[in-house]
């Protein structure tokens, strides 16, 4: 059975290979109107399974222009290390077909940058022939092509090996074999739980978007995007309605995306005074696109150390609720809980904690713009990256260990490497040193997970 990628572990610690298969390589064949888009897909998922090669859409881009630089501004992005800049390895953007749109993920190498291309349905003009997610080959000759792809008129674009219409394919098979560190494994399954923490909090028209972005000083670090008038003006501390901006330098891949963008929409999460940095969302309206990027707290953060994803892992009943509900799920753009909640007949609470937990096994994703979940399937499950997560292993240690003690209601004591620290798990909070330098902002420490193991009745027999 071939899953979407053959990953296996090497013998490098906290890195495994991901394995891409392509059946000829992704090309673009330039032409009168617009040209061919030919998108080779590794093995995936779709409605009908496995399959080696899947093929989803076949039909017109209408705007060739805007399309080849969204995905080259998302190839640059997956090549691109931010912190620490050094020569890396590219990773192939993940694929999903939802029916009416395509969505194009990717990841910084340094996994603090999320990239994601959404083209809807009125820039597509074609048949879908299947729905689910794959890999798709990018590789440097397509980008040189596609670099010089201009003018406004539609392309072709096929999704799958069966309609590339290109003369350079010969059937020979394309093998990759890519390191891919646990920390951006990790970072998929955080980053759509962060995001769904974040509301609108500022949308300015494209002379304005072009102004605050082009204006931005360079190599600033952390930044506060201050909503003022119809924009944005940049400080050094929050106020009401700021959003954080860590490195102005990592929103780069939009300036090439400007002269086409009719709106900039910014996301954040409440910031109240004196806030800690925050992750932020920078979307692009382009036409019948949206391009966005999901920044990490700062530039030496990669989103796989954020913890938001934590305490979903813990709970066997979401566990079970999860499975529930993913059985529901049918790639579809957007996932809407209550529907989920009748059809599972679980509450709606519920169904919203095992949407969390599908995000942690790769199975969701989170729309910022529509507000939503969206179903999407990546090469590992939960119970992978709940096993990849080093501060779930120390706590379940403890908690099997029986470090933890009840000193009195609502408070326990953990003994961790021979020191007692304090524990209130109804807050979030410990004597530890983690605690007194994050405060919660990334997620809870070992002693709290630890407790709350503790506190987690075993499942039934």
């Amino acid at each position: 059975m071939i899953g979407i990628l053959s990953v296996g572990i090497i013998s490098v610690p906290g890195m495994t290979t991901q394995a891409y298969s392509y059946a000829a390589p992704s090309a673009f064949a330039p032409g009168d109107r617009g040209g061919h888009l030919g998108l080779a897909t590794s093995g995936g998922t779709s409605t009908e399974g496995a399959v080696a090669h899947p093929r989803f859409f076949s039909g017109v881009l209408t705007r060739a222009d805007v399309g080849a630089a969204g995905l080259l501004a998302l190839a640059d992005v997956a090549q691109t290390r931010y912190y620490q800049p050094r020569p890396t390895w590219a990773r192939d953007p993940v694929v999903t077909c939802n029916g009416d749109r395509l969505r194009m993920e990717s990841f910084s190498a340094c996994a603090g940058v999320y990239a994601r291309l959404d083209v809807l349905s009125e820039a597509l003009d074609g048949e879908v022939t299947a729905r689910g997610t794959t890999n798709v080959d990018v590789n440097g000759p397509l980008r040189e092509a596609l670099a010089r792809v201009g003018g406004a008129e539609p392309m072709h674009l096929a999704v799958g090996p069966d309609e590339m219409v290109v003369t350079t394919l010969d059937g020979a098979t394309v093998e990759k074999k890519v390191p891919l560190p646990e920390r951006w494994l990790r970072s998929f399954a955080e980053v759509q739980a962060i995001a769904s923490g974040f509301d609108l909090r500022a949308e300015l028209p494209g002379p304005e978007a072009v102004r605050f972005l082009r204006g931005l000083p360079r190599r600033a670090g952390v930044l506060w995007a201050q909503p003022a008038g119809r924009g944005l003006r940049p400080t050094s501390r929050p106020g009401p309605g700021a959003v954080c901006l860590a490195g102005s330098e990592r929103l780069a891949t939009l300036l090439p995306l400007l002269r086409f963008a009719t709106a900039l929409r910014v996301y954040g999460p409440p910031v109240p005074p004196g806030a800690r940095p925050a992750a932020s969302a920078w979307e692009l309206v382009l036409p019948g696109m949206r391009y966005v990027l999901t920044l990490s707290p700062e530039e030496r953060r990669g989103f796989s150390g954020e913890g938001a994803v934590l305490d979903a892992l813990i709970g066997d009943d979401t566990a079970e609720d999860a499975d529930l509900v993913g059985a529901l799920l049918d790639f579809e753009p957007r996932l809407d809980p209550a529907d989920l909640a009748v059809r599972a007949g679980l509450p709606d609470a519920r169904v919203r904690a095992a949407l969390t937990q599908l995000g942690t096994g790769g199975r969701v994703g989170y729309d910022t713009a529509e507000a939503a979940f969206f179903h999407r399937e990546l090469p590992y499950d939960a119970s992978r990256v709940a096993a990849m997560n080093p501060r779930l292993r120390a706590a379940r240690a403890l908690a099997d260990q029986g470090a933890v003690r009840e000193l009195s209601e609502g408070v326990f004591r953990v003994t961790s490497s021979g020191t007692d620290y304090q524990v209130r798990p109804a807050t979030g909070s410990c004597t530890c040193p983690w605690w007194a330098d994050h405060r919660g902002g990334r997620g809870p420490c070992k002693h709290v997970l630890a407790t709350r193991l503790h506190n987690t009745p075993a499942p039934p027999a």
